[in-house]
């Protein structure tokens, strides 16, 4: 174990926690070693698939036969272990889009994996996409697979960029990994100004457009901040993968299927570093991979030594 002194805010917040044991780990993938006696069960046998359903940082799991996602021959275990939370939440966002009558996308902190697997996404099926970074460096990394339009968050001219991004692509709908600070309503404001650079008629009330962000991270923890500066047509609110799929129900094994198939392609990750579980409870590991930094995955292998 580790133990570390939580801020008195922080522990506020966390008071149904206390004296609670909480198995972690989202996802994960193995080799099936064990099976019940049902039909279905027993076809899994000697299979490499993939899990999602918490309690993934074991050696061993127990799951239903239904809840397993069978990896292509030739699979490993590490090439499947990180194939549900960001490839699932890149096709969420694009079927959120198709769903609500948007015809491309904004994505923030797009640098990082799960942007970069909407990158291919968006390029493959034709889908207008701005991505939204914070320096030079994640813009080249975006630009080097095809990304068409990148803007930095940190230049002086990026309200600008923005608006004439979402102009030469339409964008009304934006996922924003930040949360905090005053991101989402720059991003309205800018989807208001491209809008209305063809409005043939001034409206007090702004654009009859409807523009939407959806959070879905919180890299920033602070408030967020909106400067209503984008009319009376908007909207803001929580994304989460997990209610998501429940909200589709049938459609998202499509989604699934479509994973599995550009496993190695569309949907790869790639890790800085194979950490065992004991391993990733030195000190030295997590100031590492508790950064909120691009290119800095870590996997865990519960078997390495």
């Amino acid at each position: 174990m580790i133990t570390a002194k939580v801020p008195e805010g922080a522990m506020r917040a966390m008071a149904g926690r206390l004296d609670e044991s909480m198995p972690v780990g989202n996802e994960g993938a193995g080799v099936v070693i064990r099976t019940g006696s049902s039909p279905a069960a027993k076809a899994l046998m000697g299979k490499t698939v993939a899990i999602i359903g918490g309690a993934m940082y074991a050696q061993y799991r127990t799951v239903a036969a239904s809840d397993c996602l069978v990896l292509p021959e030739g699979t490993s275990p590490a090439e499947g272990a990180s194939c549900f939370v960001n490839p699932l939440t890149s096709l969420g966002m694009v079927e959120t889009m198709r769903r609500e009558g948007h015809k491309a996308l904004v994505h923030t902190a797009a640098a990082s994996n799960l942007g970069q697997m909407l990158n291919k996404i968006c390029l493959k099926d034709g889908i207008g996409l701005v991505n939204i970074v914070r320096s030079p460096q994640q813009a080249e990394i975006l630009r080097k697979i095809g990304a068409k339009c990148v803007v930095d968050s940190a230049s002086s001219s990026f309200m600008a960029d923005l608006t004439n991004a979402l102009a030469e692509t339409g964008a009304t709908l934006a996922f924003d990994a930040i949360g905090g600070g005053k991101l989402a309503g720059q991003i309205l404001t800018c989807m208001e100004a491209a809008i209305s650079r063809n409005a043939k008629v001034y409206s007090r009330y702004g654009s009859n457009v409807h523009k939407q962000v959806y959070i879905y991270g919180g890299l920033d923890t602070g408030p967020t901040e909106l400067n209503r500066t984008f009319g009376m047509t908007w909207g803001i609110g929580g994304w989460l993968l997990f209610q998501f799929l429940q909200k589709i129900g049938p459609d998202a094994m499509k989604l699934r299927q479509r994973v599995v198939s550009e496993l190695k392609t569309t949907f790869a990750s790639h890790y800085t570093k194979v950490v065992s579980l004991q391993e990733a409870l030195q000190p030295a590991e997590i100031a590492v991979y508790a950064k909120r930094a691009t290119g800095e995955k870590y996997l865990i292998n519960p078997n390495k030594g």
